[in-house]
C-alpha cells in the first residue's frame, strides 16, 4: 500500500488545495474529518486547522466533524505489541462537553462550508455508549446533547443536526455499542434527540476474513432493517477496503482482512447507495465512504501504486 502522491504533511494548505481539487474533479464534495478530544485539549486538529482551512479553494469542499470519543489505545503504536494499553479515555464528563462545544460551534460550526442539513450544523459522534457513560446516565446525556442544540440556537445558527453512528448490534438499542452499560430501550437514537444515522465502517457489522463483495452484500442488508427498526433517516454507507495490518508490528500474526478489492467491485457498492438514495427522496442525498485515507486499515480513495485513481474514478463513475 503505497500512495501515489509519495509521502507528505497533510497539514499543509498546499498539499490540502491538491487534496480538494482531486476530490471535488472525482465528485466527493464534503470530508468528514475524525476529531479528538482528550484531557480536556483538542488532537490532531493540525490538518484542520492549519491545512484545511488554510486551503486557498477551502471553500469549494464542504466539511464536518465527527467525534470520535473512542479511548485512544496502543493501537495507534505500530512498535506496541500490546493493544490493550490506554493511553487517554474516550469518556469525558459534563462539564469538559460544555467546554469543547464553545469551540465546535464558534471555530467549526459557523464556517460557511460547514456541512448543514435544514440548514442546521451536521455533528457526528462515534461512540454512543461511551458518551452515556461519560456523561452518567442516558437522562444527562440527552440533557447534554440539547444543551449544545440550545447553544447552537444562542449563536445564531437554526439548530444541530445530530448523527449517529451505528454498530453492529444495533438496530432498536444501544446494546451492540462499544462500552455500554447503561440500560437500554427502543428507540434510543430518538429520545437522545439524534436526527440521522450513518456507519462508520463495514468491518464495525460484519467479520473479515472474506472476500470483498461477500463482505459488502452482508453489510448492506442491515439497510432495509435500520428502514423497518428506526424513524430516524439512515445514511448509506460504502466501505472500500479493511485491513489493519499497519497498525500491527511486522512479526506480529496477520489480522483479519478483505481479499479481492477491486474499483469495478466498490463501484457496484456505490451504485446500490445511490439507489437507495434515490429510493428514500424525502431524505437529504448523503453517502458516507470510509475513507479518503485511511491508510493504517486499508480503506482509502486517494490514489496508489496499484491502483491508480481507479476508486475516485468509480466514484465519478456512479455520480457523474
Amino acid at each position: 500500500r503505497v500512495p501515489l502522491w509519495g509521502y507528505f504533511d497533510e497539514s499543509s494548505p498546499k498539499m490540502q488545495e491538491k487534496i480538494i481539487k482531486t476530490a471535488t474533479k472525482y465528485g466527493v464534495n464534503t470530508f468528514i474529518f475524525d476529531w479528538y478530544w482528550y484531557e480536556n485539549r483538542p488532537f490532531l486538529e493540525g490538518v484542520l486547522n492549519n491545512g484545511f482551512l488554510k486551503a486557498k479553494n477551502c471553500r469549494k469542499m464542504n466539511f464536518y466533524l465527527m467525534w470520535a470519543n473512542h479511548t485512544a489505545n496502543s493501537y495507534w503504536d505500530r512498535t506496541e505489541p500490546d493493544k490493550s494499553k490506554v493511553y487517554w479515555h474516550g469518556e469525558v464528563d459534563r462539564k469538559i462537553f460544555d467546554g469543547f462545544c464553545d469551540h465546535l460551534i464558534q471555530d467549526y460550526f459557523k464556517q460557511p462550508n460547514y456541512y448543514r442539513i435544514d440548514g442546521k450544523p451536521v455533528f457526528a459522534i462515534y461512540e454512543l455508549g461511551t458518551f452515556i457513560r461519560g456523561m452518567g446516565g442516558f437522562e444527562e446525556a440527552r440533557e447534554a446533547l440539547q444543551s449544545l442544540r440550545n447553544k447552537c440556537i444562542a449563536a445564531g445558527l437554526p439548530g444541530l443536526h445530530l448523527q449517529a453512528i451505528v454498530w453492529g448490534a444495533l438496530p432498536a438499542s444501544l446494546s451492540g455499542t462499544p462500552g455500554d452499560k447503561e440500560e437500554t430501550q427502543n428507540n434510543t437514537l430518538v429520545k437522545l434527540g439524534f436526527n440521522s444515522m450513518t456507519n462508520y465502517q463495514w468491518c464495525h457489522l460484519e467479520p473479515t476474513n472474506r472476500e470483498y463483495t461477500e463482505w459488502g452484500e452482508a453489510a448492506i442488508t442491515r439497510w432495509k432493517q435500520y428502514d423497518s427498526d428506526f424513524t430516524v433517516p439512515y445514511f448509506p454507507h460504502v466501505s472500500i477496503d479493511w485491513d489493519p495490518n499497519p497498525r500491527f508490528p511486522l512479526e506480529s500474526p496477520v489480522q483479519g482482512t478483505v481479499f479481492d478489492i477491486t474499483p469495478a467491485k466498490f463501484e457496484k457498492f456505490l451504485q446500490k447507495a445511490k439507489n437507495y438514495v434515490d429510493a428514500h427522496p424525502q431524505q437529504t442525498p448523503l453517502i458516507t465512504i470510509n475513507a479518503w485515507n485511511e491508510w493504517a486499515e486499508g480503506s482509502y480513495l486517494e490514489p496508489d501504486e496499484e491502483n491508480g485513481y481507479g476508486f475516485l474514478k468509480a466514484v465519478k463513475r456512479v455520480f457523474k
